[in-house]
């Protein structure tokens, strides 16, 4: 097992939930005195209140920049970088030591100093790359700024270099192996940091079977590192400097721990502060603490899209009707099943409670999904748990 990065990452729960909390009120003051804040009168005297302040999303962000660019009115400072994603959103971002809190994944993959990093995340535009380098700053490893693409002139590199980690991508660092092998060079690699896409087991263990101990974090253009794995092979760690909650798609409303849903995230970082920011991203918090020590909530790492906005007869149906018909009906949950009736589209509606009036749930489907629907009641706790509050059950093989 790696060593923790600092001693934020062993604190006992009490200890982390007051620092938030402190954090938490700043960065909501921060916000409150920017002019047309949306968080006038945002009180907060305990964690759990955070709740109640509106949730961000990144198409609200994006109308924000338009109107106010390049960063919306959200209060920034000590910046020295202005990124681009798609959207466009833009994000601001700085040269402070581990302004992103890359150093915390890349110390837990055992990079540090004596190190040579291979960086292969993209340096145009979009902030990958400069996110990995500032975190290998951090943690004292020599970068090399490769970026993407001309796989041989990447191993090129690595072998001159004395290159011993990866970061980048989980697929190219397969590419660059395989070429080497081509080339009939031998290179030194034996860490790898990756983000960005799928890590599945097989390739794991491909790396695995090479020396390569290779691990995943889970992280944002907008918010930096949010959770990331240790050696202990256990979930994904939350970072220290973000609060996480796993909510309702479409709401603010938090699910039961173990429950799939939407991850939302407040980060603490006072030079961009983003408040209750939804990454369109399923997850669910893991029970206990990671074997490997470090004690903050864990969550199982990528679960899919809480942005299932699906068109049914022609329209589109979003997450955040589902949630407006569940609290305009009364009742628990809601969820709605796109399928096929022959060639034509067919909607069910299926809706969780007691006490429910068919007739009144139907006249609510139509007024605020805008179509008429097959409604069905179900008793409390009967739906599944999984994040879907809207699932496509069509085909189109036939």
């Amino acid at each position: 097992m790696t060593a923790p990065y600092d001693d934020l990452e062993t604190r006992d729960a009490k200890t982390r939930a007051t620092a938030q909390l402190a954090g938490l009120q700043e960065q909501i003051a921060r916000v409150e005195d920017s002019p047309g804040s949306c968080l006038a009168g945002g009180q907060v005297v305990q964690i759990g209140d955070l709740i109640r302040l509106p949730v961000l999303r990144k198409s609200q962000l994006v109308e924000w920049q338009r109107a106010d660019p390049p960063f919306g009115g959200i209060p920034v400072q000590n910046i020295t970088h202005i990124f681009q994603s798609p959207g466009p959103i833009y994000e601001p971002g700085g040269s402070g030591r581990d302004w992103w809190r890359f150093g915390r994944f890349l110390a837990a993959c055992g990079i540090g100093a004596g190190d040579v990093v291979q960086n292969c995340f993209g340096y145009h535009l979009t902030p990958a790359g400069t996110m990995f380098e500032n975190g290998a700053r951090a943690v004292g490893a020599v970068v090399v700024p490769a970026g993407t693409g001309q796989t041989e002139l990447q191993v090129q590199a690595a072998a001159a270099a004395g290159v011993t980690a990866y970061a980048g991508t989980p697929d190219y660092l397969k590419v660059i192996l395989e070429k080497a092998d081509e080339m009939g060079v031998t290179l030194q690699i034996s860490k790898a940091a990756v983000s960005g896409g799928a890590l599945f087991p097989q390739l794991r263990q491909y790396y695995a079977d090479r020396g390569i101990a290779c691990l995943q974090c889970y992280a944002t253009a907008d918010l930096g590192l949010i959770a990331y794995e240790s050696a202990a092979d256990s979930g994904m760690i939350v970072d220290e400097g973000v609060i996480l909650e796993i909510c309702t798609p479409g709401t603010g409303d938090p699910v039961p721990d173990g429950e799939v849903g939407e991850v939302i995230v407040t980060t603490l970082n006072p030079d961009y502060p983003l408040i209750r920011f939804a990454t369109g991203d399923l997850s669910a918090v893991m029970d206990g603490q990671s074997p490997c020590g470090r004690t903050n909530m864990r969550i199982k790492g990528w679960m899919g899209r809480a942005d299932q906005t699906t068109k049914i007869k022609g329209m589109f149906v979003r997450p955040e009707q589902v949630a407006a018909l569940v609290a305009k009906t009364g009742a628990d949950r809601a969820r709605v099943i796109a399928d096929r009736d022959g060639d034509a589209d067919r909607m069910i509606v299926q809706i969780e409670g007691t006490d429910l009036d068919a007739d009144a749930l139907s006249t609510a489907v139509k007024d605020i999904l805008k179509l008429r629907g097959d409604v069905t009641l179900h008793a409390p706790g009967t739906l599944p748990r999984d994040g879907l509050v809207i699932e496509d059950r069509r085909t189109y093989d036939t």
